[in-house]
């Protein structure tokens, strides 16, 4: 029997980096397997359910959050839901996985709460408000009424730093990512 996979969780405001870490991350030596979430929007383009997403209805979604097979959820939108299925998370680590999970602040917390000492949790921080404001306004994908709404979300986030294992500064990406990796080859080998 393979032993049990660690948790990695890896929260941050939009705009700090974080999923350019976790891909950075995934494609390193550390046994890493991304947890897929469930939705229930539409897949977009070429998505597919399971590997992207999990693609669920509304109805399912509130069905499993009735069940409690959630670890975190968050209705975004009026049903349109974002959660992480404890199932997936069971699927993984029995394989031997170390589970990463890009998820926002608050389900980051509640998922180390779930975990305790089983997870790690780090909080990737940007090195500024308005350096945070620069990098979305930067990617052109977004209205400026979404970027102060972002930025408003985000402000509230940073309040919640303390209360992960770690926090990372991204101000150099590469720092950044490799202060992470350091962080996550110490856990991993515990």
């Amino acid at each position: 029997m393979s032993k049990e996979g660690k948790l990695i969780i890896i929260s941050a405001p939009s705009g700090s980096g974080k999923s350019t870490i976790i891909n950075y991350l995934l494609k390193k030596e550390l046994n890493l397997e991304f947890s897929i979430s469930a939705t229930s929007r539409s897949p977009r383009g070429e998505e597919k359910d399971g590997v992207e997403y999990y693609f669920l209805t509304p109805e399912d979604f509130r069905d499993k959050i009735a069940n409690e097979e959630f670890l975190e959820f968050e209705e975004v939108y009026e049903d349109k839901y974002y959660g992480t299925l404890k199932k997936e998370v069971d699927r993984l680590r029995s394989m031997g996985k170390n589970v990463i999970f890009d998820v926002d602040v608050v389900g980051g917390i509640n998922i180390k709460n779930y975990y305790k000492d089983q997870a790690i949790s780090i909080f990737i921080k940007p090195p500024g408000i308005e350096i945070l404001r620069k990098r979305l306004e930067s990617r052109g994908t977004d209205s400026k009424e979404a970027i102060n709404t972002r930025i408003d979300k985000a402000e509230f986030e940073l309040s919640l730093a303390p209360q992960f294992d770690k926090i990372v500064v991204n101000d150099e990406l590469e720092d950044a990512q490799h202060e992470v990796y350091e962080l996550l080859r110490a856990f991993i080998n515990e």
